[in-house]
């Protein structure tokens, strides 16, 4: 059988094995696709202004017509409660329970959170409108009070002396509290114990203590028993008392908050404990530490109680904070808006005024100064290390010259 008998014999070649594929599945047609809770949509813009159209309506014939209630603090309360139950019945009617759970939580948290913002814009301009025959003058903020009687008006007198008194009051309190408090709190950190356990149990305490056993301690020891005048430096020492445990419990709670890998890796690049403190603990914690310096300096900046047990009260500018009494801006607006004369009001609406201005711009200082993140460095310290570097580079290449100009002594023995 010659070999084409053969080919013929075994009949044609046999088709290619399909490849094996799987198919596509559709997803079943009855799976609700995932949807996010926290989704604002129109239907819930809607639902908000229902449910307040509701309660106001409500309440208003409620007050009006059906009850003998009054008040507008109550008005507003029952509104607000209405409103939440009315907005929780109209979620329900479209959504699952776990999405009305989430939707009603939402609105408590931004209507409380609307209600604190209105409390506080309101304490601030209706501050600014009493202050505001008082603060359009520019001898408010030029003159004191040493030649103003209580009849004469607003064009005469102001509040300097006021404003250099508690400047320099609240300095001398920050520079005693601060450096002591974060010393401290680097102590709590780093140095576990007994007595560190003792030490943040005291720091706790004196954080509830009363502003006014402050003053009576610095008025007890400075100035009957050392025989110290009523002075700016007694008013800055009660104070520093007042905010030292503040500012130490508050950087306490930021020292943890740094990563423990951070401080690990410098010990194992072979830093000591203190050097890691230095150039990683605290350079990390820097916006904390900011935080907590705000804390004592708003608490120090608004006390009234310290500095009138320490301080006294003046009409006259003082500048010599270890003689003499000295005026500060919360003492001068808690002595003027007790007074029945419409001018006095106003000038303690204006020193009030102008203690909310100074404490913003405190504010701004502090967290201009600590409010980087780690790592961020200002447009100085970047040009210095930029200088920095050009100078290593050109020590880099000078010692790289030196080395190929010096002669090759490798293999010149005999």
């Amino acid at each position: 059988m010659t070999a084409l008998d053969r080919g013929a014999a075994s009949g044609p070649p046999s088709p290619a094995a399909p490849r094996t594929t799987v198919p596509s599945r559709p997803a079943p047609a009855g799976e609700p696709a995932p949807r996010p809770l926290t989704l604002i949509r129109v239907g819930d813009v809607l639902a908000v202004a229902g449910a307040l159209a509701a309660a106001l309506a409500t309440t208003t014939l409620l007050w009006t017509q059906l009850s003998p209630f009054s008040g507008l603090l109550g008005y507003v309360v029952v509104t607000w409660c209405l409103f939440v139950a009315y907005y929780a019945v109209l979620v329900s009617i479209d959504e699952n329970r776990p999405t009305m759970r989430d939707r009603v939580s939402a609105v408590v948290v931004h209507s409380l959170a609307a209600l604190v913002l209105a409390a506080l814009f309101w304490v601030i301009l209706y501050t600014f409108f009493k202050a505001w025959p008082a603060i359009k003058h520019l001898n408010f903020y030029t003159q004191d009070l040493h030649l103003t009687g209580p009849q004469d008006p607003l064009t005469k007198g102001g509040v300097l002396h006021a404003i250099v008194g508690t400047l320099i009051e609240v300095g001398i309190a920050l520079a005693v509290a601060v450096p002591l408090g974060l010393l401290a709190a680097v102590y709590l950190h780093e140095v576990p114990g007994r007595l560190a356990r003792l030490v943040r149990t005291v720091v706790q305490a004196m954080t509830a203590m009363p502003d006014i056993l402050a003053g009576l301690f610095i008025f007890a020891t400075l100035i009957l028993i050392f025989g110290l005048q009523l002075s700016g430096l007694a008013a800055g020492c009660a104070l520093a008392v007042t905010i030292l445990p503040i500012v130490c419990r508050a950087a306490d709670v930021v020292l943890r908050l740094v990563p423990g890998g951070l401080v690990e890796a410098s010990y194992a690049l072979g830093a000591g404990q203190w050097r890691t403190v230095r150039f990683v603990t605290l350079p990390t914690a820097r916006s904390g530490l900011a935080t907590a310096v705000i804390l004592g300096a708003a608490r120090a900046i608004g006390e009234t109680s310290p500095p009138l047990l320490t301080a006294g009260f003046t009409a006259y500018t003082n500048v010599n904070p270890v003689s003499s009494p000295m005026m500060s801006l919360p003492l001068l607006s808690y002595t003027e808006v007790q007074s029945p004369i419409p001018a006095e009001i106003a000038r303690g609406f204006g020193s009030a005024a102008v203690l909310l201005v100074l404490v913003l711009l405190l504010f701004a200082v502090v967290r201009m100064i600590g409010g980087r993140g780690p790592g961020q460095l200002t447009a100085r310290q970047q040009r210095r290390r930029a200088a920095r570097s050009r100078r290593d580079m050109v020590g880099y290449a000078r010692r790289a010259a030196a080395a190929a100009a010096a002669p090759d002594y490798q293999g010149s023995g005999p």
